[in-house]
């Protein structure tokens, strides 16, 4: 059995983490208050994992997250996402997430839409909850109806779903509604 291997990356947003397997990136950590605590949430989220030096196709998939975190175009579709460990569910709501461009957003009701289930909107809130691969799936672009913001369960919450998308581009209207 191949054990799962991790590794901790710098960003514009603070230190990152990425979890592979023989099968694709198996998680995305995003920063913690230091990078040590991303260490032991990486070995918590995935345990028995390996610190190592990313093989190319995963120091590709870092090259563009640390792109896409400046600001600078990059396509994250091509990461390949090990899901074996994910629901069928799951797995639909990331595919539809995955086609949100940068800068953009759709609402959960819309993905719900999407999928043919237009009354599961919470339930696409849940999936993306338990979303491993922040940033590569894009919950952070994925807001409630009327564009509010709120239901983001990574490290630093609505903020850090507002960093992302502004560093993408998006321009949200200010207002109490982006907090409600």
């Amino acid at each position: 059995m191949t054990r799962n291997e991790f590794a901790v990356f710098e960003t514009p947003i603070g230190d990152c983490g990425i979890a592979w397997g023989p099968r694709g990136v198996v998680g995305i950590g995003l920063p913690e208050s230091s990078a040590s605590a991303l260490r032991a949430r990486m070995r918590q989220r995935f345990p028995g994992v390996a610190e190592s030096a990313p093989p190319a196709k995963i120091a590709r998939a870092i090259e563009s997250i640390r792109s896409l975190l400046r600001g600078e175009p990059a396509d994250l579709t091509g990461v390949e996402l090990d899901l074996s460990g994910v629901t069928d569910f799951n797995r639909a709501v990331y595919e539809v997430a995955r086609t949100i461009a940068p800068g953009r957003t759709l609402t959960y009701g819309e993905i719900a839409a999407r999928l043919g289930t237009p009354n599961d909107a919470r339930a696409v809130g849940q999936a993306l909850g338990r979303n491993p691969f922040p940033i590569v799936v894009p919950c952070h672009r994925v807001v409630a109806a009327n564009g509010r913001m709120h239901g983001f369960s990574a490290p630093g919450g609505v903020n850090t779903k507002l960093r992302l998308l502004e560093i993408e581009g998006y321009e949200a209207v200010p207002g109490p509604s982006l907090f409600g």
